[in-house]
Parts: structure tokens; C-alpha cells; sequence
């Protein structure tokens, strides 16, 4: 990918759903709900703040993040769908165990 986000913008691309519930009920795709986890792709410089100085952003490539449901434009670069936020929008870095199961599965 060939895009790189202005400011404090970041590029997520959703993490896919489960296609099953846990008792085994295929879910249809027009009964799906977009999944609101992601995966940050890239991230801008930061934003700057009263003065002028550049504020890094807290988030890094390869982040497993939590997101507001209507937060994001989605985008289609490469054939493939993406999100373009604010840092703000996000609501969390998952962490330990939890990441780490969803990205082994």
C-alpha cells in the first residue's frame, strides 16, 4: 500500500468475524454487524499542539485497537477495505492474551 495519513490520522483494517456463533449458528452476512476491532496499517506523524511541537501519537503500526462503531471513512485502496480515522476516534489498544488468542485464531 502506497498511502501514508496526514497528522494524526491512522489507517485500520478491520479484524474479520467470526462467521459462527458459539453454538454453532452460521450468522449471514446481511445479519452481521462490522466488527469494531481493528488493526493499524499506518499511522500520520502526530499532531501539533498550541505551540507549534509535534505530538507523537500513542498507537503503532501493528496495533490491535477498539473503535467507536460509526467512527472512520472507509476506503477501498488496493481492492482491499480500509478505515482512515483520527487517533481520538480509538478507544483502546488491546493488549496480552486477548490480542494475541484473536491473532493466533
Amino acid at each position: 500500500m502506497k498511502f501514508r495519513p496526514l497528522h494524526d490520522r491512522v489507517v485500520v483494517k478491520r479484524v474479520a468475524e467470526e462467521e459462527k456463533t458459539r453454538g454453532g449458528i452460521i450468522i449471514p452476512d446481511t445479519a452481521k454487524e462490522k466488527p469494531m476491532e481493528g488493526e493499524v496499517v499506518a499511522v500520520g506523524p502526530g499532531a501539533r499542539d498550541e505551540k507549534g511541537a509535534l505530538v507523537a501519537l500513542d498507537v503503532k503500526a501493528g496495533d490491535r485497537i477498539l473503535f467507536g462503531k460509526w467512527s472512520g471513512t472507509e476506503v477501498k485502496l488496493d481492492g482491499v477495505e480500509y478505515l482512515i480515522m483520527k487517533e481520538s476516534d480509538i478507544m483502546g489498544i488491546l493488549e496480552g492474551s486477548a490480542a494475541a488468542t484473536k491473532k493466533a485464531a
